[in-house]
């Protein structure tokens, strides 16, 4: 097994396995609420495919960048809000 990389998510440090989707280690850690919408109401990945855009996150700086799609990488800023 790879050692764990470390992305930092809302200012907090998570340890997550290499090569896995930003989505899919979010939902690993707990993180269920990936963005707001309009109205106020937190929402999440539906899809896991890249299609409903509802995992859009901010990857280093980037906004609009779907979870989904996006692979771990050591260091990778992340911001839900």
């Amino acid at each position: 097994m790879a050692s764990l990389v470390r992305i930092l998510v809302d200012g907090r440090v998570l340890a997550v396995e290499p090569g896995q989707s930003l989505a899919a280690a979010l939902l690993g850690a707990g993180v269920t609420a990936f963005r707001t919408s309009v109205s106020g109401e937190p929402r999440g990945p539906v899809c896991g495919m890249g299609t409903c855009h509802e995992c859009r996150v901010t990857v280093d700086g980037a906004p609009h960048r779907r979870a989904c799609l996006e692979l771990v990488k050591e260091g990778m800023e992340v911001a839900t809000r």
